[in-house]
């Protein structure tokens, strides 16, 4: 084994956590169309789509652990001699089992699409309450009024957000892209970073702060297909 091969195996495993996320915001967004509906009938089906997302938020955590764990054991490999390759499995496995064993699935409840997803079922469930098929335009008037609460533009960018996350510490909002991108940056020069909304007092922003926010991004595509009809 070569550690370029172990690079490229770790590549792979980035890609398919990325893809583990996609299909996360899937289900949410099933989940909220199902719950807007007020169809009792559909609740086992939300219940076993929030046990898949914590199945999809376990095995999120499982791939971020042994990501660390292979990037650690490989880096004291490279301060050794060749022959310490030929243990490299054996370690990881080693660091990796006792690492796992040592998690609750408690934690997996603070995962920040866990939460993205129990969030969007209450703000669906309220959203259900107060409109009916026969009240469209009321809808209308709701997206108008969020657009103006929240800016659907993204601070750091200063365009329409795509994956609207929301700062939980401060309640802005931000594109995650950009505001990932932007901490990443900040973190490599060694400073925090600062909340990008002017006279935002958080000088911290961190990406466990950052909640998904799908009933936002489903009203920022809501207004993109009026706008496109208008």
């Amino acid at each position: 084994m070569s550690l370029s091969a172990v690079h490229g195996t770790l590549s792979s495993l980035k890609t398919f956590q990325a893809d583990i996320g996609t299909g996360m915001d899937i289900v949410t967004d099933v989940a909220m169309d199902l719950a807007e509906t007020q169809n009792e009938a559909m609740n086992p089906a939300i219940a076993e789509m929030e046990a898949m997302i914590l199945e999809c938020a376990k095995l999120d955590r499982e791939i971020n652990y042994f990501v660390d764990v292979v990037q650690q054991v490989t880096a004291e490999v490279t301060t050794q001699q060749p022959e310490a390759m030929f243990s490299l499995s054996a370690k990881v496995k080693e660091q990796f089992t006792g690492r796992i064993a040592r998690l609750s699935d408690a934690e997996l409840h603070n995962h920040q699409k866990v939460v993205a997803f129990k969030d969007s079922m209450k703000n669906s469930g309220n959203q259900a309450n107060k409109e009916s098929e026969e009240n469209i335009e009321e809808l209308d008037e709701d997206i108008a009024v969020t657009q103006s609460q929240v800016n659907f533009t993204c601070p750091v960018t200063q365009v329409e957000m795509v994956n609207p996350v929301k700062n939980k510490k401060c309640n802005h909002y931000y594109d995650e892209g950009a505001i990932v991108g932007l901490i990443k940056t900040k973190h490599s020069q060694k400073k925090k970073c600062r909340c990008p909304v002017v006279g935002c007092g958080n000088s911290d922003v961190k990406e466990a702060d950052l909640v998904p926010d799908q009933m936002l991004r489903r009203k920022i595509q809501s207004q993109k297909r009026k706008s496109s009809r208008t």
